[in-house]
C-alpha cells in the first residue's frame, strides 16, 4: 500500500502537531517544516503528493513560496493548500500561480481532511 505523502509547512510547531497527528490518523505520511527557506528543497528530496502551506512564515511569505512552486515545471502539477489566520484569501486562488485551495485558521479538523481528500483525488 503506498501511502499519499504531505509536507505540512508552519512556523508554528503546535499547528504543525496538530496537522501530522490528524492527518497520520488519516494514513497519510506527513513530512513537516517549520520555515520556509528549505521547501524547494524538501519538495526535491521527497516528491510530496500534496503541500499544505502557511501564507505567514516568519518573515517569508507564503504566497511567494507558493507561485515559485506553480512556475516550477517540475513541481506545478502538486497541489498546494494556503492555511491561513487571514480569511480574506478567495481573491488569492484568482493570481497566477495561485494555491489550488486555502484553509482558513483556526481550522477545523474535519475541513482539513475534506481539503486533503479533495485536492489528493483531483
Amino acid at each position: 500500500m503506498m501511502f499519499e505523502k504531505i509536507l505540512a509547512v508552519d512556523d508554528d510547531s503546535d499547528i504543525l502537531d496538530v496537522i501530522r497527528i490528524i492527518l497520520e490518523q488519516e494514513g497519510y505520511e506527513v513530512l513537516t517544516l517549520a520555515n520556509g527557506n528549505d521547501v524547494l528543497e524538501m519538495v526535491r528530496q521527497n516528491s510530496p503528493d500534496l503541500i499544505l502551506l502557511d501564507v505567514m512564515l516568519g518573515g517569508m511569505d507564503g504566497r511567494e513560496i507558493c507561485k515559485t512552486l506553480k512556475e516550477h515545471e517540475l513541481f506545478k502539477k502538486i497541489p498546494v493548500v494556503m492555511i491561513s489566520a487571514s480569511h480574506n484569501l478567495h481573491n488569492l486562488l484568482l493570481k497566477p500561480g495561485a494555491p489550488n485551495d486555502f484553509l482558513a485558521k483556526p481550522f477545523d479538523i474535519s475541513n482539513l481532511i475534506k481539503i486533503v481528500r479533495a485536492q489528493l483525488a483531483a
